[in-house]
């Protein structure tokens, strides 16, 4: 392939902007904040079980408070009952007058272990409640730390996406200037060798595969034409001759 040394030069440009394209695309997979909003929403999907579990113990808890409290209605109903029956001295017998007496203090012991449920069911709520109080509070500030992280980001590929629009802009006007099958033997190149087409031979060696070219090949690339393409004989890569060549 033949090209004018001015037009193997501008590739050089280009594969720059080729360069600083592929340099601010890694930038933007790699950003610090991805790796934040990650961790993040890490604790976020394990706070959410956490406090889902928390406020299912509270639910837990209030039903079998009422549930505790209703056998304390009962109980109590039934020795008021009991007590009314007692004070109005329709109960003459002295046996069922005993029996009267002594399941009233039944039900009064049984009243009285039933509260004491209800005030431990009580306690345990108050703890339960306090935890789900926390965890909310907790799931709240982890929710401005996301909202913190996400503007970072976004500002950052902002940012990033801009300098490509630009970067690209100019490549766009260089690529214009370059015949159209030097471009397409770049472009080609460029796709097969990790985003590099097009290296200059720098004392001797390949930039684009850092090899230094032995003497036949340097011989060869001397004896060449100035509009000859040549390419780099370990990477095959476009190899641009510029006066720090070594030639």
């Amino acid at each position: 392939m033949k090209a004018a040394p001015r037009d193997q030069q501008r590739l050089l440009d280009l594969q720059e902007l080729d360069s600083s394209l592929d340099r601010l695309a890694h930038r933007r997979r790699t950003l610090p904040e991805i790796a934040e909003l990650a961790a993040l929403q890490e604790r976020a999907n394990e706070l959410r079980d956490r406090l889902v579990t928390a406020e299912t113990d509270v639910s837990d808890l209030d039903r079998e408070q009422v549930k505790a409290e209703q056998d304390v209605d009962q109980v109590r109903v039934r020795a008021e009952r009991d007590s009314k029956r007692l004070d109005s001295g329709m109960v003459t017998s002295a046996k069922d007058l005993a029996s009267l007496q002594s399941e009233l203090a039944s039900l009064q012991r049984r009243q009285g272990d039933l509260e004491e449920v209800v005030l431990e069911i009580m306690e345990r709520r108050e703890e339960a409640e306090g935890k789900v109080v926390a965890l909310r509070a907790e799931r709240a500030e982890l929710e401005a730390a996301l909202a913190e992280v996400t503007a970072r980001k976004d500002r950052a590929e902002q940012e990033i996406d801009g300098q490509a629009e630009l970067t690209r802009s100019a490549r766009a006007g260089v690529a214009a200037d370059i015949p159209a099958d030097l471009l397409a033997l770049h472009e080609k190149l460029r796709e097969q060798f990790g985003g590099v087409g097009t290296a200059p031979l720098t004392r001797g060696q390949c930039q684009g595969c850092m090899l230094a070219l032995n003497t036949s090949d340097l011989n060869r690339i001397r004896a060449a034409a100035p509009d000859d393409v040549v390419r780099c004989e370990e990477c095959r890569r476009i190899l641009v001759r510029t006066p720090e060549s070594g030639l």
